[in-house]
């Protein structure tokens, strides 16, 4: 069964956490987008260039994003990055379209802005790297400290020092759910 993820991110990514992602979907075998403004080239902030490498495919644009086409959507870090994402509509609407069809929403250290901003983190259980702490909770999350949580379709991760358990609750979800289906209400 092919799986399909989009990692959405911008200028000033956090360099890290868009390498690691990245190269662990494609090391499981998975089709990987990288999404930006436009499909505008963007650096990391320590100067990682996306596209990262000759062999990776294309930018593609947040227009573009289509909630049929992704199984898993992972919402990195980088403080300047996540900011200007969720500042899109067209992010805002995807990232709710996909936690609406139960699939995977996955963010990482600031990465969960864009998830406050999506709606989609109220009533859910939630972990929050320090900075966003507050508006996570402001969000209607049930903050708690830990790593890595994982609530139905949603996955938080504190901080890019913990990508590895991240990655695994992303491959653990992603198969657990399958094809998706609608989340309850």
């Amino acid at each position: 069964m092919s799986r399909n993820a989009v990692i959405i991110t911008g200028p000033g990514f956090q360099d890290h956490d868009v390498v690691f992602t990245y190269y662990r979907l494609l090391e499981e075998g998975w089709h990987v987008d990288v999404a930006t403004k436009h499909a505008d080239p963007v650096t990391g902030k320590y100067g990682v260039p996306l596209p990262m490498d000759k062999t990776a495919g294309p930018l593609i644009s947040f227009e573009d994003l289509a909630v049929e086409d992704y199984d898993v959507v992972i919402l990195t870090g980088g403080h300047e990055a996540p900011d200007r994402v969720r500042q899109d509509r067209d992010v805002l609407d995807f990232v709710a379209g996909m936690d609406r069809a139960g699939k995977v929403v996955a963010g990482l250290c600031h990465g969960p802005w864009i998830m406050v901003s999506a709606g989609v983190l109220k009533g859910r259980r939630a972990c929050a790297y320090i900075g966003l702490r507050d508006d996570v909770i402001n969000a209607g999350a049930d903050v708690v400290d830990s790593d890595v949580i994982v609530d139905g379709n949603i996955i938080t991760c504190s901080y890019y020092g913990y990508m590895g358990a991240f990655m695994r609750a992303v491959f653990t979800t992603a198969e657990k759910l399958g094809g998706g289906g609608e989340r309850a209400a």
